[in-house]
């Protein structure tokens, strides 16, 4: 990303725009650093409950990725002289009251959760691309879930569904829950944290509401379109 000068608004100076961008970059791969973590964690324990042993190979590959994900993102942090504690720990607290409200019932529901909350992270990943320099793109790039991975729990999800048809109206109840809870954990922790405005750290608070608004639109029409590709009412 460019950062413009301060010809383009004389009552910002350049390096007041840098400085937000700066801000935002280490915001930003401290929640993701986080997050990475927590999901190796709760991944993990999830393995535990899996009701095969082919699904538990599934889980505990996905958690051996994230935690290799965490390493690649806290390096990173390294490089740019930051703390990855200290940049993670305005993160915790959220994250984990997160995962509190979502805390999955049983196995079915953990899976749903993997899936929709891993999807729509992944979405939130692709949108900010755009707005970020070329190395820390290249880094949100390496921590994002394969395709083989994300295509692996919509089958186990298709098949769990296909045997038992009595679960739909539970997890598609289950997914309503979790796309909102994760959506508004995004709009949480940019307010909390003024995490977004870097998006355009030469514009507004409105500009950056506009954004993050439209952000939000489209994470919730691509959620709709995996749940009915699991059968599943969004």
């Amino acid at each position: 990303m460019s950062i413009p000068s301060s010809d383009a608004d004389d009552s910002v100076s350049a390096g007041e725009l840098s400085a937000r961008y700066d801000k935002f970059v280490v915001d930003l791969l401290g929640s993701i650093a986080y997050g990475k973590l927590s999901a190796f964690e709760r991944l993990s324990s999830d393995a535990r409950y899996s009701p095969t042993l082919r699904d538990r190979a599934v889980v505990g590959k996905m958690a051996v990725a994230e935690f290799g994900h965490f390493e690649i993102v806290c390096a990173r942090l390294e490089v740019m002289g930051m703390d990855p504690e200290l940049a993670m720990l305005p993160f915790q607290r959220i994250v984990e009251a997160f995962h509190e409200r979502t805390r999955p019932a049983d196995w079915h529901e953990s899976l749903m959760k993997a899936y929709v909350v891993d999807a729509i992270t992944e979405d939130f990943y692709a949108a900010i691309c755009a707005h970020l320099d070329a190395d820390t793109s290249e880094v949100v790039a390496q921590v994002r879930t394969s395709e083989q991975q994300r295509a692996l729990l919509e089958e186990r999800l298709q098949t769990m569904l296909g045997e038992d048809p009595r679960l739909s109206s539970r997890l598609a109840l289950w997914g309503r829950r979790l796309v909102g809870e994760a959506l508004a954990q995004t709009q949480r922790i940019g307010a909390q944290h003024s995490f977004l405005v870097g998006l355009s750290p030469d514009g507004t608070q409105e500009e950056a509401a506009a954004e993050i608004s439209a952000i939000l639109t489209s994470l919730t029409r691509s959620h709709s379109r995996r749940m009915s590709q699991l059968g599943l009412t969004a």
